[in-house]
């Protein structure tokens, strides 16, 4: 990126729990010496959350953070756009169609409910905005190729905030399996069931992850594109899922700290159960569910990739001669300054820091972004074919789900959206 370029003018529509991960990214990558952008609009249907992010010592209390993971986005502290910029002062909007109207900002990021994504993008890219959009991409795989298609159409930029990417760890393990490290991969295993919102909680505190016509699905759609990602990058294309999925909670419960709860009907699944044959010949495991009462279950070592001549658990390789060495350790010792300059320009690391960085990039340059909507779209096809697949109680072509030949479980979807 040309440092010297005029700071790209972003306008944030959705000011929900992952904007402090965004926010915190942009202050990384401020400490590295880049200001690629300047916030100039905020825009919430109450602008009182807007508000909220705007200024410190303003607006109403922050919300705690979502997650109580410490490596969760959703934990990221709270923070405000003048802890990371003095200069401007964001304009706040309670409309994004308004916010589009003025001419207030060069890019859109987009941090709204999965269901708005491609109205909110569509229009954007129809207006001259570049669009950055929190995954999942858009509420369906016709949704997503709509938006695809208007960015080739209009020549702007549109990218997938697919932080999984970006994240040091994953570029380790591509890097090392593209390196050979492990001989050719064969078999890929990943998956866990529990966690912070088992049995039954509101996922996140936002009710609208258990509705289908506003999430589209469970974790097969929310935390699936992630797995989906990650695995095409280090492994490769995969061209074929089978898949059962569930609904073993059928209502969730949002508890509050008075003691009072709202109970939410739960419309999507809440586990799946995924296998995977990549285009190279290997296969795959891959599971994830917010269900499972008593205790949580995961692959410790997840994942686990196993190669002719090798494999990987978390973040280890593990020879044929028993030594263990970490991904990152072999990346920053054998990869050269050209990789390590195109993973993490400028020194950063922070993966809400890098994908934004890219977003700009491609922008200035004229460049496909990494996380492409091209991406954003196969990662959908990849996670709705998991879903696609337990509605046919068969195996199916991800190939069939990108071009709509499978659409049993999203008809409904594209129905109400008027998507054809």
């Amino acid at each position: 990126m040309d440092l010297n370029t005029r700071p790209v003018r972003l306008a944030i529509v959705g000011c929900g729990r992952i904007l402090p991960a965004h926010l915190r990214g942009i202050a990384a990558l401020q400490s590295a010496g880049l200001s690629p952008v300047r916030i100039t609009a905020l825009c919430s249907p109450r602008t009182e959350v807007a508000e909220m992010f705007r200024r410190r010592g303003q607006g109403p209390p922050p919300r705690p953070p979502a997650s109580s993971k410490a490596d969760d986005p959703l934990a990221a502290p709270h923070l405000y756009v003048s802890d990371i910029q003095t200069d401007v002062v964001p304009e706040i909007y309670d409309d994004w169609r308004t916010m589009l109207d003025g001419d207030v900002a060069d890019a859109v990021l987009v941090l709204a409910p999965v269901s708005l994504h491609h109205e909110i993008a569509l229009a954007a890219l129809s207006a001259g905005k570049h669009v950055l959009i929190e995954k999942p991409f858009a509420i369906s795989v016709r949704a997503g190729r709509a938006i695809e298609a208007e960015a080739e159409r209009t020549g702007l930029v549109a990218g997938v905030a697919e932080n999984l990417r970006y994240e040091v760890g994953t570029r380790a393990l591509g890097w090392a399996v593209a390196e050979g490290f492990i001989g050719k991969p064969q078999l890929w295993l990943s998956g866990g069931v529990g966690g912070q919102w088992a049995p039954d909680h509101v996922v996140a505190h936002t009710p609208w992850r258990h509705r289908k016509l506003e999430a589209g699905g469970g974790p097969a759609i929310d935390i699936g594109v992630h797995i989906m990602h990650q695995i095409r990058y280090i492994m490769g294309a995969v061209e074929e899922i089978g898949a059962l999925a569930r609904t073993l909670e059928p209502t969730r419960v949002e508890r509050e700290g008075s003691g009072a709860s709202t109970v939410v009907n739960n419309e999507v699944e809440d586990v799946y159960l995924a296998q995977l044959r990549f285009a190279s010949g290997a296969i795959g495991t891959s599971f994830s569910g917010w269900a499972g009462r008593g205790e949580s279950c995961a692959l410790p070592d997840s994942p686990v990739i196993y190669g002719t001549t090798g494999c990987i658990k978390a973040d280890t390789l593990i020879g044929g001669d028993g030594v263990r060495t970490k991904a990152t350790d072999l990346l920053a010792e054998h990869a050269t300054d050209e990789v390590k300059e195109h993973y993490f320009p400028h020194g950063v690391r922070d993966a809400f820091g890098l994908e934004l960085l890219d977003f700009v990039t491609a922008i200035t340059t004229g460049t496909n972004m990494e996380a492409s909507a091209t991406e954003g779209v196969m990662d959908l096809a990849m996670a709705y074919a998991i879903l696609e697949s337990s509605f046919a109680a068969a195996p199916v072509r991800v190939a069939d789900v990108l071009s709509g030949a499978v659409n049993g479980y999203q008809a409904e979807i594209d129905a109400h959206f008027k998507l054809s």
